[in-house]
């Protein structure tokens, strides 16, 4: 594991609170963003976790954005748009940088990765790169495998170290399993000189050690344990007491 601020490419972001024009609209009315001074990442993961509407993609696409990445996702060299659908918050967020730069990076988004899929194939398709893009993802159309082999294929295959890697809700397309494997890439990546920055709902995913958590609450932003985390408390209970808790929810 490597030392705090040792290979640490973002260090933190600041909110140019005096360049907003209003607070009253979207996304500056987020409690998140509305509260949001400074926030430091943990120089090998940080997690966005909170519940829906909070914020977590919102900001997480921002902070992508300011890095360089396309909104829809992608390594840095992806410039294409689909739907033109994020937010001007990256427009307002200063970037505390580290002293080395990345050597790697991607944005990987559940929501819009099929446009990234999409994107590959037909780059490929033109008859100028002697070598292939997929190639780099594994060498399988990432539209002839599920969901999560295409997300498993960018996973393991693409991520090369040496990186910043920004991650919207890579569970969604993983099972619990394969969740577990991830922890285990992460730190294989970590290990690597890598940083990550996750939005995540799994109490698996955000359970990597020594990691920061972020909690977005109606309150505004706050570090908490995994352990308090409401993820964690409701599986914790379900898993505990679930048929006391399912006869609670379904004889209201």
């Amino acid at each position: 594991m490597k030392k705090l601020n040792e290979n640490q490419y973002i260090r933190s972001i600041v909110l140019k609170r005096d360049s907003i024009p209003s607070f009253n609209t979207f996304p500056f009315h987020l409690p998140s963003i509305r509260t949001l001074d400074e926030l430091s990442f943990h120089p090998n993961v940080t997690f966005f976790v909170g519940e829906n509407g909070m914020g977590k993609s919102t900001l997480l696409e921002a902070i992508a954005v300011a890095i360089g990445f396309n909104p829809e996702g992608g390594s840095f060299n992806f410039n294409f748009s689909t739907y033109d659908s994020h937010s001007s918050l990256d427009k307002y967020l200063r970037l505390v940088k580290g002293i080395k730069k990345p050597k790697d990076g991607f944005f990987l988004r559940a929501e819009t990765f099929y446009n990234v899929a999409t994107n590959i194939e037909e780059l490929d398709r033109e008859p100028v790169p002697a070598l292939r893009i997929i190639d780099s993802f594994g060498g399988t159309s990432l539209h002839q495998q599920s969901h999560g082999e295409s997300f498993w294929a960018t996973f393991t295959n693409r991520f090369r170290g040496n990186g910043i890697y920004i991650l919207d809700e890579p569970e969604a397309a993983l099972s619990p399993l394969r969740q577990l494997s991830m922890l285990a890439r992460i730190h294989e990546l970590v290990c690597r000189n890598s940083q990550f920055i996750i939005a995540t709902h799994s109490p698996i995913v955000m359970s990597y050690p020594n990691a920061k958590i972020v909690e977005l609450t109606e309150e505004g932003i706050k570090e908490v344990s995994l352990e308090e985390t409401n993820h964690y408390s409701i599986m914790k209970q379900f898993f505990e007491d679930k048929n006391s808790l399912l006869h609670h929810l379904l004889n209201e």
